[in-house]
């Protein structure tokens, strides 16, 4: 009888335990969407551009949106640095950065304009190397372009790393359809709630 008991006793537990974690992961998810809207209007000494694949010597369409978005803040004089990260998938290919530095000479963009990091794979990456070009250029201030369901995450992890940062999500994002826009949003739940754990934990 005692044995039946205990049994209950751990399925009641790991059932709350569930549910507190299903709760906490809708109310991330909430955030996301929320957050998404979130655009500054301020300046800033430069634009942090998050990697997102190049195909070839080519930007995706979802990094394109991002180095347009980047370009826009440049010629609009509300920035006047430009950071690229990313790296490559495999040695010998165009890394993200790369990419993105010559699309954004051609659309007009001063070199001397430019900072590029070529080693970074991950949001979290991304923010660390772009950090370090920060400081060897003595920039203080950034706004962080990427996709809007992407920002509160890269926000977050920007806070975590002392940056001071402002979202500047893409006005266009192509990340269009229900089914790819459910999909990233559960990708970024889970990936915040995994990030915020480990952080806590350290």
């Amino acid at each position: 009888m005692k044995f039946i008991q205990v049994i209950r006793f751990l399925a009641a537990g790991l059932a709350v335990c569930l549910i507190a974690a299903s709760l906490w992961l809708a109310t991330l998810a909430v955030e996301i969407v929320l957050y998404s809207s979130e655009s500054s209007t301020q300046t800033a000494q430069a634009a942090v551009v998050l990697g997102a694949a190049a195909w070839g010597n080519r930007p995706s369409p979802v990094y394109k949106e991002r180095i347009n978005e980047a370009i826009r803040l440049y010629k609009q004089g509300r920035v006047g640095t430009l950071i690229f990260t990313g790296g490559t998938p495999v040695s010998g290919y165009p890394s993200e950065s790369a990419v993105g530095r010559e699309y954004a000479r051609v659309q007009g963009v001063a070199d001397s304009a430019i900072l590029v990091d070529t080693q970074s794979r991950s949001t979290l990456e991304n923010l660390v190397q772009a950090r370090e070009l920060m400081k060897s250029a003595g920039i203080q201030s950034i706004l962080l372009v990427s996709d809007p369901l992407h920002m509160k995450r890269s926000m977050y992890l920007a806070g975590e790393l002392g940056l001071n940062a402002q979202p500047a999500p893409t006005e266009s994002s192509r990340v269009q359809s229900w089914n790819i826009r459910a999909r990233f949003l559960w990708r970024e739940t889970w990936s915040l709630a995994a990030q915020q754990l480990m952080l806590n934990l350290e």
